[in-house]
């Protein structure tokens, strides 16, 4: 009983230890889909082999000794020689992680708090702090949490490794947190923290130890002896029921590790011959052999590959500050040879700002003045090879250097707020109360003028008080703006009057805002405007005018501004006399003075934008009524630019600001009960002339240029005197006066000035009241000289009407080069030339024509720009209009003189030249006969023909002749076109004879030739079991043939394809009869098998792990099955099927099967099953997503 029980205990316990020896991570993933069970039992290996060995931590859990034997795995590949030199979870004080250096306790960089070294026990939880001062920073920091070298834990964030960010506004801290759940012992190693803020970097190292948890032993043997059944439902559990377990008892033996020597594995690998590999393997316990290769491919690839062409390459990176100058350089191996320097992809030409230098087998490329947009990646390119860089620019922060002043102002003034920054073109952000201003509102308006930025509100109100702020990413200035009511100044009050009757009452006050409006009281009731009562508002004069002052008038006047308490009070007050009145009457008579202004008796000149006033004396009894006419108009204001004044004896007309429209006769009438007088005036207006119109370049010489212009249309009223002129180069604000005499004419030669430069004139008109504006600019022009003479002038052709010239361009072009070619002509002995060409012609030859017959005459050519004509190149030689006979010849190609060939459905295109004079006729035959115009194209020119067939066809074929003829003389060409197609298939394919292994094979020709001729046969067979056409013989020129080698046992049939120019025919004969090989008495037994059956339900043998995911990073889950027959996958989300959502992407690679989604929302959370069915049966695996929103996000929304 005892050994039996012992037997059980061992058998129990023995798989545990094994398992126990031999962890796996929550992340381990099977390399295989199909393995041996007991494989997957005792050594689960992880599909992800890391590069660095160092990392691992060894398994130090004490089991029995055979099981201890078993080589510990871990989700790392390790060598065996280091799993035993560490004997404990815990490194030494004076140990580091390999690769990097034990850092101080100074806190260096941007970190303010860094995570520590701890020690961890196996199955809790863990939490490591590191913060972050953003202080000085323009952008939000990187943190990436590391294991070893190179491992981002960012990417196996999920169940066990747990992030988290916030950040405090007030502190402006980032504070970051790395939690690890339910620590294993594949967390134990070095981890790395590093926080990158554009130009800024900084990292910190720390040790993660895993500790096992203590267990206490039962004190009591008899409580070891426990039943593993739980109790029965509704009741106590029997004494006697379950199964006991002894594992308790055994005892745990610690495993002796013997201490060796560290050796590289790895760099023994990669020494190594690969016939060595499963010795090493085997000899330093590395059980994974197929991880192994994976990760020795991973180490051959990063090995950095020799350069042909650079012996020193471009570094990684670079920085440079903006503004500055960077000089990238790399060194080549060949010192002639040439390189490309591209910036983002794209070819850098040089430039000021880019330049290129070559010293020797350097290559330099000099960047001035970065700016932003240099911030991209560089290449250098030298043939096939590349190096690459990248540089950073840094921006300088843009600091105020003239801060905002405190603002103090009253309603409806203007208010400028105005600061400086040490930058052009800086982003400035203006605030009020905390709430930024934007262009949209109208109100406030944003100016920039380099490092001047103004904040400017045109009309300030009582809403406007506040604080203003403004920001850069290097500072910020605030103003505080008080606004105050306005208030209103009396300049001039109003005064008491005393009047009499039928006088003007007038009372005038003057304010010191010309907006404000008001009203008018009499004895506090407000005064109503009629005929007699008149209230004007001019600028900031308010005045009340009474005519024919009444004694009902009489009292106290007050003016009250609207929006103001304040008030203007006078007193009127009505004076009456009274007097013996004797009647009298005078007639009334004008009193005009002719001295002064006028040039003659009623006229008067008066300068536009003076003053006139003319007084005129009136007498009569009673006192005449005055009326002031321009034509028919009566002018009756007696406010205003142009009014009348009139007092008891005077009345006088004024002109404020003389107009043109002001100038005419005038009329002044004045009547009275004892009769009327009139006079008559004529006013006119002088001004300064408009300006000339239509200023132009008429010519132009080597250092001159003649400028034309015409008169003013309006000479002011006063003859012009003559003209000023004023020039300047263009694009430049500088005028130059030409003349400081006056300039009758209007025309102008302007000298000394620069050949080859735009320059832009401008013309002012004078007369005897003064210049008038400048006229509108001229169009650019250029002083340039003639072209000398074109040269080599020759007679390339004479017909009996018409005469080809040709000639080579001028030796001396100068600066404005040529506009083109006059060609004249003349007869021999006279001297009156012909312009053959209304235009100038741009080539370098030309055909005169309408040439009188028969006549000798002479040619010359001149150059033209804008300069003007050229000196002429003219014929030594009279030409005699007459044209020469030549015998018409055909230049037929050489490629035509042999027979051409072309394909079925290719086009036909031949040019063939001819000369002869005059000009021939040319006619095409085809074997005799005309040809068919709607078959075959010919297009025939001066100098060649062209037949041209778009989709020739085996109609096409024969002998095409063509015909030159000049009236009897004639020449013929002849070519043959020959279309040729693919063949026929051959005829009568027999078997004629078989013997042994061999069949003899005859056919006859195809029927169908292709138009050319056969060049051979190919001939294929094919036994009745398979049916596949194998190929005997190609190019077989005759009719026959015997195939060889042909089995025993089997039939054959045979195929035959016929070959030409074109290739084989489309189809084959096939042989009529089969070739039959018999057999020789041999038996074939089969072997007898029983197929494996390798049908089985689906099963998943990974199986999917809930995650947690960010919003809007694209993320994925998977999951492994195996099954046969291939199982069919279906994805589901909360228990509904994924259609055909484009959103998912569904993977089935080998049995592994991903399910990707793209950029989830807070709605793709929830849970996701995978099922796989096939005909054996069906399974399913779940896990569950949530999507969180990013914590920055949740602030900015904030």
């Amino acid at each position: 009983m005892s050994a039996f029980l012992l037997l059980s205990l061992l058998t129990d316990v023995l798989p545990a230890a094994e398992a126990e020896a031999a962890p796996v991570s929550d992340e381990a993933q099977p390399v295989t889909i199909e393995a041996e069970p007991a494989v997957q039992e005792a050594q689960p290996v992880s599909n992800e082999v890391l590069p660095a060995v160092e990392e691992a931590q060894p398994v130090t859990n004490e089991v029995e000794p055979n099981a201890a034997e078993a080589p510990p795995v871990t989700n790392e590949v390790l060598p065996a020689v280091e799993e035993q030199s560490e004997g404990t979870d815990e490194l030494p004080e004076d140990e580091v992680v390999p690769g990097e250096e034990r850092q101080t306790s100074e806190i260096t960089g941007l970190f303010v708090e860094r995570p520590e070294s701890a020690v961890a026990f196996k199955g809790k939880d863990i939490t490591f702090v590191a913060k972050v001062d953003s202080t000085g920073m323009l952008r939000k920091p990187n943190i990436k949490w590391l294991k070893g070298k190179w491992m981002d834990l960012g990417s196996k964030a999920g169940k066990h490794l747990q992030f988290k960010e916030t950040y405090d506004r007030n502190s402006k801290v980032y504070t970051y947190e790395m939690s690890i759940i339910k620590v294993v012992d594949s967390d134990a190693g070095g981890y790395r923290c590093e926080v990158t803020s554009k130009d800024k970097c900084d990292s910190w190292t720390f040790d993660v130890t895993v500790e096992a948890a203590e267990e206490t032993q039962p004190t009591n043997i008899l409580e070891a002896f426990k039943r593993t059944k739980p109790k029965k439902e509704g009741g106590e559990a029997g004494e006697d029921e379950g199964d006991l377990d002894f594992s308790v008892l055994l005892k745990k033996r610690e495993v002796k590790v013997e201490e060796k020597e560290e050796v590289d594995v790895w760099a023994i690998l990669a020494a190594a011959k690969p016939c060595d590999y499963e010795k090493i393997a085997f000899e330093y316990g590395i059980t994974d052999l197929r991880g192994m290769l994976k990760r020795l491919k991973k180490m051959k690839k990063f090995e950095p590959k020799k350069s042909d062409a650079f012996l020193k390459k471009l570094d990684d990176l670079y920085s440079v500050e903006k503004g500055k100058r960077i000089q990238l350089c790399v060194e080549v191996a060949d010192p002639n040879a040439q390189v490309k320097w591209l910036k983002n992809g794209q070819e850098i030409k040089p430039s000021a700002k880019y330049v290129f230098e070559s010293v020797g087998n350097l290559r330099k490329l000099t960047i001035n003045k970065c700016n932003l947009s240099d911030d991209a990646a560089y290449e250098c390119v030298v043939g096939e090879e590349k190096c690459f860089t990248e540089i950073f620019v840094k921006e300088p922060p843009v600091t105020i250097t003239k801060p905002l002043d405190d603002m103090h102002v009253v309603v409806g003034d203007k208010v400028e707020f105005e600061i400086e920054v040490s930058e052009e073109g800086a982003n400035v952000i203006w605030m009020k109360d905390g709430v930024e201003i934007t262009r949209d509102l109208t109100r406030y308006r944003i100016k920039k003028d380099g490092k001047t930025h103004m904040l400017v509100i045109n009309e300030a109100t009582k809403d406007d008080i506040g604080l203003f702020s403004v920001f850069t990413n290097g500072g910020h200035s605030e103003s505080d703006l008080e606004v105050e009511d306005k208030e209103l100044e009396v300049l001039q009050s109003i005064a008491d009057l005393t009047v009499k009757a039928a006088e003007q009452a007038m009372f005038k006050c003057e304010v010191s805002d010309e907006k404000v409006t008001g009203k008018w009281f009499k004895d506090g009731v407000e005064v109503i405007a009629s005929n007699r009562i008149k209230m004007t508002h001019t600028g900031r004069i308010h005045k009340l005018t009474i005519d024919d002052v009444k004694p009902e008038d009489a009292g106290d006047y007050t003016f009250v501004p609207d929006g103001y308490a304040l008030s203007l009070s006078a007193k009127l007050n009505f004076l009456e006399i009274k007097i013996d009145y004797v009647p009298r009457q005078e007639p009334p008579k004008i009193h005009l003075d002719t001295t002064g202004s006028m040039v003659n008796k009623n006229t008067i000149i008066v300068v536009a934008g003076n003053k006139l006033r003319l007084d005129v004396e009136i007498t009569g009894d009673p006192a005449p009524t005055v009326s002031w006419k321009k034509g028919d108009k009566e002018i009756t204001e007696a406010e205003g630019r142009v009014r009348v004044e009139t007092r008891k004896t005077l009345s006088s007309f004024v002109i404020e600001g003389a107009e043109r429209s002001d100038e005419g006769r005038y009329t002044i009438t004045v009547i009275n009960p004892a009769g009327e007088d009139k006079a008559e005036l004529t006013v006119k207006i002088v001004d300064v002339p408009d300006p000339p119109e239509h200023v132009k370049c008429t010519g132009v010489g080597e250092d001159t240029a003649t400028i034309i212009w015409e008169a003013p249309k309006f000479d002011g009223g006063a003859p012009i005197k003559g003209y000023l002129m004023e020039r300047k180069k263009k694009g430049s604000q500088r005028w130059t006066k030409l003349n400081f005499d006056i300039h009758e004419s209007t025309t102008y030669e302007a000298k000394k000035m620069i050949e080859g430069t735009l320059y832009e004139m401008r013309v002012f008109a004078v007369n005897g009241i003064g210049i008038s504006q400048p006229s509108a600019t001229s169009k650019p022009f250029m002083p340039i000289a003639p072209t000398s003479e074109p040269t080599r002038l020759l007679v390339e052709d004479v017909t009996d009407t018409t005469c080809a010239l040709k000639w080579r361009p001028p030796e001396r072009l100068g600066a404005g080069g040529i506009d083109g070619y006059i060609i004249e002509w003349c007869k021999e002995g006279e001297t009156e030339w012909v312009q053959a060409n209304e235009q100038p012609v741009e080539k370098n030859s030309y055909r005169v024509r309408n040439l009188p017959v028969g006549e000798k005459l002479l040619f010359r050519v001149f150059a033209v720009n804008i300069a003007g004509r050229s000196p002429p190149a003219t014929l030594q030689q009279a030409v005699t209009i007459r044209e020469i006979m030549e015998h018409p010849k055909i230049r037929l190609p050489r490629q035509l003189r042999t027979k051409f060939i072309r394909r079925v459905g290719e086009k036909v295109n031949l040019v063939i030249p001819f000369q002869g004079k005059p000009r021939p006729s040319v006619s095409w035959s085809k074997d005799g006969q005309p040809l068919d115009p709607k078959v075959v194209n010919v297009r025939t020119s001066e100098v060649d023909t062209i037949l041209f067939i778009r989709s020739s066809e085996r109609e096409h074929s024969g002998k095409y002749t063509l015909t030159v003829q000049i009236e009897n003389m004639e020449d013929k060409a002849t070519v043959e076109i020959q279309i040729v197609d693919k063949p026929g298939p051959p005829m009568a394919v027999t078997v004629t004879d078989v013997w042994g292994f061999n069949a003899a094979l005859e056919w006859q020709p195809p029927k169908d030739t292709g138009n050319c001729e056969i060049l051979g046969y190919t001939i294929q067979k094919a036994d009745l079991k398979t049916k596949e056409w194998f190929t005997v013989y190609e190019h077989n020129r005759r009719p026959s043939c015997t195939v060889s080698d042909l089995v025993m046992g089997n039939e054959y049939n045979f195929r035959i394809f016929s070959e030409n120019l074109c290739g084989l025919s489309d189809e084959a004969a096939v042989s009529k009869n089969k070739a039959v090989i018999a057999k020789t008495g041999l038996i074939q037994k089969p072997p007898s098998y029983k197929e494996m059956d390798m049908s089985r339900s689906p099963k998943f043998i990974t199986p999917l792990v809930d995650r947690c995911v960010i919003a809007g990073y694209s993320a994925a889950i998977s999951c492994a099955v195996r099954g046969f027959p291939k199982p069919k996958i279906v994805w589901m989300k909360n228990k509904m099927i994924i259609g055909e959502d484009p959103k998912f992407i569904m993977q089935n690679n080998q049995g592994v099967l991903t399910l990707n989604i793209r950029k989830p929302s807070l709605f793709d959370g929830g849970k996701y099953t995978c099922k796989a069915i096939n005909d054996l049966g069906e399974d399913e695996v779940e896990c569950k997503l949530e999507v969180r929103v990013a914590t920055e996000k949740v602030e900015e929304r904030k």
